[in-house]
């Protein structure tokens, strides 16, 4: 008679049901904003979720809300302090 298998015998089975279980489980880590943060300055590249961001602090004009879609349509990236 075969002895039964434990899950320490299939451990690709197990690590691919757990991140099944997880993918699941777990909401989305991208932040659910409408409105972003930029800086029209001739050099600004990145949007911002916060008006407070650290990568603001050099803007050389206001700073001004807009829609995320907008921003990414301008050609702007996530700041690098806000991942």
């Amino acid at each position: 008679m075969k002895p039964a298998s434990t899950p320490t015998q299939h451990p690709k089975l197990l690590f691919a049901s757990g991140l099944l279980v997880l993918s699941m489980a777990l909401p989305s880590f991208a932040p659910s904003v409408s409105n972003v943060y930029i800086c029209k300055g001739p050099s600004s590249k990145k949007y911002h979720y916060k008006k407070d961001c650290r990568g603001l602090s050099n803007c050389s004009t206001d700073v001004y809300p807009v829609s995320l879609s907008d921003a990414k349509q301008f050609g702007r990236t996530l700041c690098g302090w806000e991942d």
